[in-house]
């Protein structure tokens, strides 16, 4: 059996220490996927290394995910350079070959 050396899951086990998550607050003991209830209220719980303790509370699903993931409210950056030209027709060896038409242009029809 190959083990993880301690080092290297400690290291792991470190990487997420102040991670958040966001938990529902609805109730009974029915499904609580975030999607099912959107305008419900959210706790937020932070992991401490060894459990999630409380952190804060939100009023839905929007704001869970604002605080969860700021990165995705940045705007993207416009890019910078030449922009990529889409695929043109082509005769490369995916494409098919069209044969000729009487009238000389465009694929035949039948």
């Amino acid at each position: 059996m190959d083990d993880e050396p301690l080092k290297e899951w400690a290291e792991r086990r470190d990487s997420k220490i102040g991670r958040l998550r966001a938990l529902p607050i609805v109730s009974g003991d029915g499904p609580k996927a975030s999607h099912l209830h959107p305008d419900a209220p959210r706790a937020i719980e932070r992991w401490n290394g060894h459990a999630w303790e409380p952190y804060g509370f939100v009023a839905n699903l929007a704001e869970a995910k604002a605080l969860l993931h700021p990165e995705t409210n940045e705007p993207t950056p416009t890019p910078t350079g030449p922009v990529p030209k889409p695929l043109g027709s082509g005769t490369g060896k995916h494409r098919k070959t069209q044969p000729p038409t009487s009238d000389g242009g465009g694929p035949a029809q039948r």
